[in-house]
């Protein structure tokens, strides 16, 4: 017994376009996580000058800071929220099928499909800035316990 032919028709415009943005959103993800970078790179360089300024504002002509484990802790997670940053900004080779679109996850080692090479750039980068956001957030705390 044979089966009928399912019905199709033709894609519509507006399909058409919603999977077109579809496509440039999975594109543009590493773009966008290159922008948030080079913001939040700008942050990790102003904000330990701004420290270094409002200690010598508040504190005078003379002034000094006992350098304390606080400080250093601070600096040090400044210095690895900013080499993360650095990371995330800086190209990572991948290797690419570009025969084909969509890898099985669980040969990811051998090969990217085009798909995943955007996906996973995007989400090697978000995971470096979120663990370089929360050590930066992390040296603001430990700089403001240097002011006791």
């Amino acid at each position: 017994m044979t089966k009928p032919p399912i019905p199709t028709r033709p894609v519509s415009e507006e399909e058409s376009a919603l999977r077109k943005k579809f496509y440039e959103n999975i594109t543009s993800q590493s773009d966008l996580m290159d922008k948030m970078a080079e913001r939040l790179l700008t942050l990790e360089l102003g904000i330990p000058g701004l420290f270094a300024t409002v200690l010598k504002l508040t504190r005078g002509e003379d002034a000094t800071l006992t350098i304390n484990a606080a400080l250093n802790v601070a600096f040090a997670l400044w210095l690895m929220a900013l080499i993360l940053t650095l990371l995330a900004l800086t190209p990572k080779k991948w290797k690419v099928d570009v025969g084909l679109l969509k890898q099985d996850p669980k040969k990811f080692d051998e090969a990217l499909g085009i798909e995943d090479f955007f996906t996973q750039s995007a989400l090697y980068k978000r995971r470096l800035l979120i663990v370089s956001s929360l050590l930066f957030f992390a040296g603001i705390f430990a700089a403001t316990l240097t002011l006791g």
